[in-house]
C-alpha cells in the first residue's frame, strides 16, 4: 500500500529503475532510451488516472460512489491492455505496482487520491530524468 509520506520517493525509485544502460565491449556504459517507456505512453496512462481524480476531487464523501468503483475496474483493464501491447509499458506497470495500487483503493476516496498523486509523481520523475523521449 502506498504511504502519503513516501509515495514521491517510491515514484522516483521506480523511474530510476527503468533507466536502461548498456555496457559496450570496451566497458563504457551508454543509456539506451529506445528501450525505455516513452513520455507519450506514460501520459496516456496518466490520462486514465486523471479521469478518476476528476470524478472524486470535489466530493466530500469518504467512500467513493459505485460508478467510480466501476471506472477503477475500467482503468485496470486499460492499463493491462497497454502493458500487453508493449513490453516497455509492461515493465513500467509492473515496477510501479500500478495494478496492485488500483486494487488496494477499495472504496476509499483518500486511497484513490493517493494513487492518482503517485501516478502524477511517476510522470514528473519520468520527465525529470527524460526517459524514452
Amino acid at each position: 500500500m502506498l504511504d502519503s509520506k513516501t509515495y514521491v520517493d517510491e515514484a522516483e525509485k521506480v523511474i530510476q529503475g527503468l533507466i536502461v544502460t548498456e555496457t559496450w565491449k570496451n566497458g563504457d556504459k551508454k543509456r539506451n532510451k529506445s528501450k525505455e517507456v516513452t513520455t507519450n505512453q506514460v501520459r496516456n496512462i496518466l490520462s486514465l488516472f486523471n479521469e478518476l481524480y476528476d470524478m472524486v476531487r470535489n466530493k466530500p464523501e469518504k467512500e467513493i460512489a459505485e460508478d467510480v468503483e466501476k471506472h477503477i475496474q475500467y482503468v485496470r483493464v486499460r492499463v493491462v491492455y497497454s502493458a500487453g501491447r508493449d513490453e516497455k509499458v509492461k515493465k513500467f506497470v509492473n515496477q510501479s505496482g500500478l495494478l496492485d495500487h488500483l486494487k488496494e483503493i477499495g472504496r476509499s476516496r483518500d486511497n484513490l487520491l493517493l494513487v492518482c498523486r503517485y501516478m502524477e509523481a511517476l510522470v514528473a520523475y519520468h520527465k525529470f530524468y527524460e526517459l524514452g523521449e
